[in-house]
């Protein structure tokens, strides 16, 4: 039994990152107005930062999955939540904040004439896009508990 726990904490995780990274590519194409390469379409489905919070999406879904079969004070409960606070942390704090300084770098060597390599642009997220990854996640991670 305990495996089949198991796999629907993997799917919680799984779905919740689909949904969200899928919502990241239906907003990009309503608002390109569907004029999107194949590799521009690629690269927006796994794209990190924008919304929703596909980080949060996929961590709280396996941690409200976990509280939803074992309890709130469970061992892989705890973990799981700790984890997810860890992970959202970073995506709003450290991603962000790396994200804002690598576009004031590359429009800095832009406007001074650097002939340099652009700075990878690395997307966080915002505190909206965090919290509508939360509600998706939580909603997935409640359904598949009553699933399993």
């Amino acid at each position: 039994m305990e495996n089949v726990e198991g796999l629907g904490g993997l799917l919680a995780f799984m779905i919740g990152w689909l949904v969200a990274q899928s919502s990241k590519f239906v907003i990009d194409l309503v608002r390109t107005k569907g004029r999107m390469t194949g590799r521009e379409a690629f690269d927006c489905f796994f794209k990190s930062g924008g919304m929703p919070s596909g980080h949060t999406a996929s961590f709280s879904g396996l941690t409200t999955f976990f509280i939803g079969q074992y309890g709130f004070f469970a061992p892989i409960s705890v973990l799981a939540l700790c984890m997810t606070i860890i992970v959202v942390y970073d995506a709003v704090n450290v991603r962000y904040a790396v994200g804002e300084q690598g576009k004031f770098l590359n429009n800095m060597a832009s406007e001074k004439g650097i002939n340099s390599k652009q700075v990878k642009v690395i997307e966080g997220h915002t505190v909206p896009q965090v919290i509508v990854g939360a509600i998706l996640g939580i909603t997935i991670g409640a359904l598949m508990a009553l699933c399993f």
